[in-house]
């Protein structure tokens, strides 16, 4: 069993007392930040704040606290009026900063618990007069989910744990309870009342994906927008669980066959399609996770330069390998290379296209191969639940990792056999069974048994209860009556023989993005003939 893709969390030493670090110490370059992001968040200058978010923070965290965290929001909290709000969203960014540039220990954890909960529990009974960048709302939702799981993998890591730790565990039992992060995501979709606007948007009556979100009559976009990206945070809380049909349910209000405020912020579209496309791989939707899933890497092919200089960056390229890991796990279940771009199709083959043709193969290196991409690329899945603390304790922070694995290791195998069948629909448009069999070294019943599991293997459920197919293959059994007719007379020994027909569904031809392709293509070369100078 292959090991799962960066289960162990970050080598640093779990402490935050630095040599020299002084947590009540606040640099004037400190102070001139909080000052400023104070005043712009008052006046609701939305560029500013994103400015000094996305980039004055990054900076100054990479040039001053590198290997520290900031200063505590008690220090900084004179600098800004000891405005409560304000002090919610700098320990928000301070636990971030934290848990991307060292480990937090088990009391930070929880700190970073109940500051979220006071967070979230200003924005859904308080009154927010704010509006914050797309990205920042985003950032909150995401680091949200993400701390969550981080909690549930530490906490089911019990054997190299210490008396004090078990002690704050039973102590602290609702930090980071599942029920209450799906409680809070919920009830901020609940809340902003989302589902409602884009329902309207839909009829002309909302303006909310036009504006991004923001509300320009003075408002505050802040409860709409968290409510927005809530149902993402859920689809991958759900994905996380394993339950990945209430997952896409999750998401159905957003319609992701168009432009959205999730398609705003390259994380969140990023974040989105991974767990989309992941769970319909899980529910045999292979045609749709494809379809996704080529989008998406079609997208981050041409404007990742553009990301270069992000803090996401690193993170766009691991999502972008793990999702050229997915597709080629569903080519290789369901082989619709039509369905994905040339370009797409160029890098996957360059990946992975030695190890896809062994995958096709019926035997132990295939499913090891399959057990490798799928650990490589799976999400990084969860038990919610707390130990049994009277009981010896044991590490299961890989237990529900496992459980994914073997399920679908197992629905792999009873795929394995469906290649031969397809190769030989594809070569015939009729076939008799008797023919067929003998040609798969099988009997008739088995092989019937084999084109059941072909049909329900290339079938199912979407998310309306109407069943689809994936195959660009399909066949049905026809009885044949074989009857010999002598002298114009009928002899009644009638023979019966069972073919098979094929249907192939041919896809209609996209002659649009070829003669596109070759538009730009002739555009550069003239611009090219343009600069040349002749002497």
């Amino acid at each position: 069993m292959a090991a799962p893709y960066e289960y162990e969390e970050g080598g640093y030493p779990e402490q935050t007392d630095a040599v020299g670090y002084d947590p009540n110490f606040v640099p004037d370059s400190v102070k001139s930040f909080v000052v400023h992001l104070y005043r712009h968040i008052r006046e609701k200058n939305v560029y500013e704040i994103h400015q000094m978010y996305e980039t004055s923070f990054q900076t100054l965290s990479e040039r001053m606290f590198k290997e520290t965290p900031w200063p505590s929001v008690d220090a900084v909290a004179p600098y800004v009026d000891n405005d409560h709000v304000f002090c919610l969203l700098y320990r928000e960014m301070w636990f971030r900063h934290l848990y991307a540039r060292l480990s937090p220990t088990l009391r930070q954890r929880i700190d970073s618990w109940d500051n979220y909960c006071s967070l979230f529990q200003v924005v859904l009974h308080g009154v927010v007069n704010m509006q914050l960048p797309n990205q920042w709302l985003w950032d909150m939702v995401d680091e949200f989910v993400y701390q969550f799981q981080a909690f549930c993998q530490y906490r089911a890591k019990m054997k190299s744990k210490t008396a004090e730790e078990i002690a704050l565990l039973r102590q602290f039992d609702q930090a980071w309870n599942v029920y209450g992060v799906l409680n809070f995501l919920q009830a901020l979709v609940e809340k902003s009342t989302i589902i409602q606007i884009l329902e309207r948007e839909k009829e002309g009556l909302e303006e909310f994906t036009a504006t991004d979100g923001y509300d320009y009559s003075g408002g505050s976009n802040v409860l709409k927008v968290l409510g927005y990206f809530s149902m993402i945070g859920l689809l991958r809380v759900h994905c996380l669980l394993g339950d990945y049909h209430t997952g896409l349910k999750c998401l159905r209000p957003i319609d992701i066959t168009q432009q959205g405020v999730y398609t705003s912020v390259i994380g969140s579209h990023i974040t989105t399609i991974y767990h989309y496309g992941f769970a319909n791989l899980m529910l045999r939707r292979y045609v749709e996770a494809i379809h996704e899933f080529n989008k998406i890497l079609l997208y981050i092919y041409k404007t990742k330069q553009y990301h270069q200089k992000s803090p996401q960056y690193e993170q766009i390229l691991k999502k972008n390998e793990q999702m050229y890991a997915l597709l080629a796990i569903a080519l290789s279940l369901c082989p619709q290379v039509k369905l994905v771009e040339e370009t797409v199709n160029s890098q996957l083959r360059e990946k992975y296209g030695e190890k896809m043709a062994r995958m096709l193969r019926y035997d132990e290196e295939a499913s090891a191969l399959y057990d490798e991409l799928f650990s490589y690329a799976c999400p990084k899945f969860i038990t919610p639940s707390a130990p049994s603390f009277e009981e010896p304790l044991v590490n299961y922070n890989q237990d529900a990792y496992r459980l994914q694995l073997k399920m679908f290791l197992y629905e792999v195998k009873q795929q394995q056999l469906l290649a031969g069948v397809r190769t030989y629909l594809k070569v015939y448009s009729t076939i008799s069974l008797g023919k067929l069999a003998n040609y798969m070294d099988l009997d008739e019943p088995n092989l019937r048994a084999v084109l059941m599991t072909y049909k329900h293997k290339t079938h199912a459920v979407d998310s309306d209860g109407k069943i689809i197919s994936n195959a660009d293959v399909d066949f049905y059994i026809d009885e044949v009556v074989d009857t010999v007719i002598h002298s114009d007379k009928v002899i009644h020994n009638v023979s019966f023989q069972d073919m098979v027909r094929v249907v192939e569904s041919k896809s209609a031809k996209k002659y649009g993005d070829y003669f596109l392709r070759q538009i730009v293509k002739l555009e550069g070369i003239m611009t090219d003939i343009d600069r040349i100078k002749l002497e």
